[in-house]
């Protein structure tokens, strides 16, 4: 089985978004980290980007 691997990065946010991000995760119950890798990847898909896993 494939073994996924995970790349960090660092982001830059202004303090007004991360509070937003902060709480919308926690309505979620997601993470910071969390959400924000559910955010990009359900933008990849939406957009016809997510490859992977059609």
């Amino acid at each position: 089985m494939a073994q996924q691997k995970n790349k960090g990065f660092l982001l830059r946010l202004d303090s007004e978004m991360m509070e937003q991000v902060e709480k919308w995760a926690a309505q979620e119950f997601r993470s910071v980290n969390g959400q924000i890798q559910w955010i990009i990847a359900e933008s990849l898909r939406r957009h016809g980007r997510n490859k992977q896993k059609e």
